[in-house]
């Protein structure tokens, strides 16, 4: 039996401070195949977007 724990998220520091713009993140494991994941912290039910984090790495190189 596999037992994870929650997926801890957490708020972009770079969201905004009205409520209106927030970015949720969720660090890379090993277990989901090293994605990380993005949401819309006002829709935590919503989609999720997976990044794997090589790619995520390359993004961030780019900027």
């Amino acid at each position: 039996m596999d037992v994870r724990p929650k997926p801890r998220w957490f708020k972009s520091s770079y969201s905004g401070g009205s409520g209106t713009e927030c970015v949720e993140c969720n660090h890379a494991d090993e277990r989901d195949d090293g994605c990380l994941k993005v949401r819309d912290s006002k829709s935590a039910d919503g989609p999720v977007v997976a990044i794997h984090v090589d790619a995520w790495r390359a993004f961030i190189r780019a900027l």
